[in-house]
């Protein structure tokens, strides 16, 4: 706050007398000695400011380390999945994930539940189709040269037995 503001100051036709004018002035100093900081203060001021970017720094660390983690979980478990795995859990114990975590190569887990395939196949199920004679497979009795009752049966090999 500058003098000149109060002495431009009326109250009435009068303007301030010079004792509130030197009043207002001192408090308004004293207010400003009181706000500035210290050169002790400064230095534990911008000490926070270090700790608080440096927690800021290694939370931003460990989310991308857990966001990571997720979409590795996630991929692991679609991929498993897709080989037809019978039981994640028992597959993944077989498999060793640090590796295929940190690993750069985008085919490594297929590679992997592969190996486990060849090794385990038990645990995976069998994409094996039933015969084409079977009944109830959705194969249509003309797309195999098998009836698909006895009574056809037996009308085949007596026609072609004439």
């Amino acid at each position: 706050m500058k003098r000149e503001f109060l002495q431009s100051l009326r109250v009435g036709e009068e303007p301030l007398p010079k004792e509130v004018v030197d009043a207002i002035m001192a408090e308004n100093g004293r207010d400003i000695e009181a706000a500035k900081v210290r050169p002790e203060e400064l230095e534990t001021l911008t000490q926070n400011i270090r700790d608080w970017e440096e927690k800021y720094r290694l939370a931003q660390e460990n989310h991308q380390k857990e966001i990571q983690k997720i979409r590795f979980s996630h991929d692991l478990s679609a991929a498993i999945t897709k080989a037809g795995g019978r039981n994640e859990k028992a597959i993944s114990a077989l498999l060793d994930l640090p590796a295929l975590e940190g690993s750069q190569d985008s085919h490594a887990l297929e590679k992997a539940l592969s190996e486990v395939k060849k090794e385990c196949p038990y645990l995976f199920r069998e994409e094996a189709t039933p015969p084409a004679y079977a009944r109830f497979t959705g194969a249509s009795a003309g797309d195999n040269h098998y009836p698909a009752t006895l009574a056809g049966a037996l009308r085949e090999k007596f026609e072609r037995n004439d």
